[in-house]
C-alpha cells in the first residue's frame, strides 16, 4: 500500500472513530425484506433474544451475532466523497431513507461444523465508541463459551473487527482459536506506526501483537482454511491483506465480505462512489463493483457485516445497477 493510500486509510478510519463515540448508536431497521430462504428453517437452534439470527448453511447452523451499531453524518466525508449532499439524499430519499444520518450495524458470524466452531471477525469491544460490544452477550445467547471457539477469520483490522479478540486486561477472549488473516494484514498490523494504529482503532496494538501472535495462521491470499468448509477470497483495496471468505456445505456456500461494502444502498447503488477509509480508494470500488456484479449472476448468498442486521441477502440486477434483497 503506497503511502497516500495509508494516510488516506488513517484519515478516514480516524473520522469513523471520531464520530462513532459521539454518535447516538441507534439502529434503524432495514426496509420490509423478502422472507428467509428455505434453508433457514432446517437445523439451526433460534435463541429467543434480539441480538441473535439463527440460519443455516446447508448443514452447518450459523448465527450472526449483534455486536452493536454505528451512525454518521451524511455529510460526504466518510461515503460519496467528492459528491453532493444532493446526490446523496436524493439516493437515500429513493429508498425510503432519511437523509441526514447513515446507519451501520456491526454483526459477526458464528458457524457451528461437526468438530469445530468458527467466528468471523470480533466485533469492536470499545474501539468506536458505546454503541458497539455487545459481541459476548450475544456469543452466551447461543451457548457457545469463548473458550470453545477453535478458529477466528479475521477479514482485517480496523477496531471494529478486531476489537473483540482482546479483553480489558490484555488477554486473548477466545484463548483456544487459531487466528486466520492474511499474510499481507499481518504484517501491516506489526508494521504500522503508533498514529496510523490508534487512528483504525488499535490503541492497544503492541499489546494485541503480542497476544495474537502466537496463535496467528498468517495465509496467503485465497487460502483453503477449513478444507471443504472455508476458503478465503482475496478483496482488494481496503486494507493490504482485506480478506472475505466463502463458507460451503454440500451444494451452499456463503460469502462473507468484510468491508468491501458498508451500505446497503450507497455501497450497491453507487459502487464507484469513494469511501474515505478505503486506503487504495480506485481498487476498491473496482473489488466492490465486481463482488456486486459476479454474485448477483451466480446467486451468491451473502453475509455482509455492517448492512442492517443480521446482513444476510443477496444482489439482484434492477435496471442499470444492483440491489441488496435481504433474507
Amino acid at each position: 500500500m503506497s503511502i497516500p493510500s495509508m494516510r488516506a486509510l488513517a484519515s478516514g478510519i480516524a473520522i469513523v472513530a471520531a464520530l462513532a463515540a459521539c454518535s447516538k448508536h441507534e439502529e434503524t431497521p432495514a426496509p420490509a425484506a423478502s422472507a428467509p430462504a428455505p434453508a433457514a428453517a432446517a437445523t439451526a437452534a433460534a435463541p429467543k433474544a434480539a441480538n441473535v439470527h439463527a440460519f443455516t448453511i446447508g448443514e452447518l447452523a450459523a448465527y450472526a451475532l449483534r455486536d452493536g451499531s454505528l451512525e454518521f453524518p451524511n455529510d460526504n466525508k466518510i461515503f460519496a466523497l467528492g459528491r453532493t449532499a444532493e446526490e446523496t439524499s436524493a439516493l437515500l430519499t429513493a429508498h425510503g431513507l432519511p437523509t441526514d444520518t447513515l446507519h451501520f450495524s456491526v454483526q459477526p458470524l458464528l458457524v457451528k461444523t461437526a468438530d469445530k466452531i468458527l467466528l468471523f471477525d470480533t466485533g469492536a469491544a470499545g474501539s468506536f465508541g458505546p454503541g458497539a460490544g455487545r459481541l459476548p452477550g450475544a456469543l452466551a445467547e447461543t451457548g457457545v463459551d469463548p473458550a470453545k471457539v477453535t478458529d477466528i477469520f479475521i477479514s482485517h483490522l480496523h477496531g471494529d473487527h478486531v476489537g473483540g479478540l482482546v479483553d480489558a486486561q490484555g488477554a486473548l477472549a477466545f484463548p483456544n482459536a487459531t487466528i486466520h488473516l492474511q499474510k499481507a494484514e499481518w504484517k501491516f498490523m506489526q508494521e504500522v506506526k503508533e498514529d496510523m494504529a490508534k487512528a483504525m482503532g488499535l490503541g492497544t496494538r503492541d499489546a494485541m501483537v503480542a497476544a495474537m501472535k502466537p496463535k496467528v495462521d498468517a495465509f496467503a491470499a485465497g487460502a483453503e482454511l477449513v478444507p471443504g468448509t472455508v476458503t478465503a477470497v482475496d478483496i482488494k483495496g481496503h486494507t493490504p491483506g482485506h480478506s472475505g471468505y466463502r463458507i460451503t456445505s454440500g451444494t451452499q456456500t456463503l460469502l462473507y465480505v468484510g468491508d468491501s461494502m458498508h451500505h446497503f444502498v450507497i455501497s450497491v447503488r453507487k459502487p464507484d462512489w469513494p469511501v474515505a477509509f478505503d486506503g487504495d480508494q480506485a481498487t476498491s470500488a473496482k473489488s466492490r463493483a465486481k463482488l456486486i456484479a459476479d454474485s448477483a449472476a451466480s446467486g451468491q448468498r451473502i453475509f455482509s457485516v455492517h448492512f442492517p442486521f443480521p446482513g444476510i441477502g443477496t444482489f439482484e440486477k434492477k435496471g442499470d445497477g444492483y440491489v441488496w434483497v435481504a433474507e
